[in-house]
């Protein structure tokens, strides 16, 4: 896990930023170098959740970096071969209590049933999921806008 340095500048900038009506993404995006979810909680920490925002139209636009479009999104989507969950050494499946960062996180079933579990393979490196889930998770934009699409005009 990677520590954020927040110096009294970013604290205070962070804090302008939030009376300000801008969402954490956002934020994150001005300061630079820090997550949606680090400005979350460095928000929480600071007690300044209680805030009132102004409605979408109202908030402040921040420039945001072109798109650029990767010849990797015109290639065929590979079929997703999904394997079984794999049983750790005490002959259950991974749950919210004995899952790692070693393991896939991708969830199995209901979060609200006794049953529900996690992939616990082996993750790709960089990624939070096995490589079955990540190629199934992170798919090309094309591939999901032509799906959106097929729903749209139906």
């Amino acid at each position: 896990m990677t520590q954020v340095n927040w110096s009294e500048d970013r604290v205070e900038q962070l804090k302008t930023l939030w009376t300000e009506g801008l969402s954490a993404s956002q934020i994150a995006r001005a300061l630079g170098g820090v997550t949606r979810n680090a400005v979350i909680g460095k928000v929480h920490r600071l007690g300044l959740a209680g805030r009132a925002s102004p409605s979408r139209s109202e908030r402040p636009r921040l420039p945001m970096a072109p798109k650029t479009h990767s010849a990797r999104a015109h290639v065929p989507a590979v079929p997703v071969v999904e394997e079984d969950p794999l049983l750790l050494d005490d002959g259950h499946f991974a749950t919210v209590l004995t899952i790692s960062d070693r393991m896939c996180r991708w969830p199995i079933g209901d979060p609200s049933a006794s049953e529900f579990h996690f992939c616990g393979r082996n993750p790709k490196s960089g990624s939070p999921y096995c490589e079955a889930h990540a190629r199934k998770a992170y798919q090309p934009q094309q591939t999901r806008s032509h799906k959106d699409k097929g729903r749209m005009a139906g």
